[in-house]
């Protein structure tokens, strides 16, 4: 299995849930997902980073390519929430060419790959 290169030292702006992936005053609709399919809201942003952090190595990696800006890559990880339910999470990631951070673009919930 594949695994996000540098999986180790990757990281994970906490901004991009409690400003943006979890803030229900954004209009992308994130919040609402991550609300109804694992119990994620505001209150519990450090727990899904945690539970993200957590995961990544038990999940392989798609490699998306080179936009540029850096590689990017695509894992599709199962995680289970505080209301006790599992739904496969998108997480996306750049290895960032101009400051060499894997780090976290985008994750939602999906329904399936």
């Amino acid at each position: 299995m594949n695994t996000l290169p540098r999986y180790e030292k990757a990281v994970i702006p906490r901004e991009k849930f409690t400003e943006y992936a979890l803030d229900h005053e954004k209009p992308n609709n994130k919040a609402r997902m991550f609300q109804s399919a694992l119990g994620y809201n505001l209150n519990n942003a450090d727990e899904l980073i945690n539970n993200i952090y957590t995961n990544l190595p038990n999940f392989p990696a798609d490699v998306i390519g080179d936009d540029g800006h850096g590689m990017r890559y695509n894992v599709f990880m199962d995680l289970t929430g505080p209301n006790g339910k599992t739904a496969t999470v998108l997480t996306a990631w750049i290895d960032d060419k101009t400051n060499g951070e894997m780090r976290l673009t985008t994750a939602f919930p999906k329904d399936r790959r």
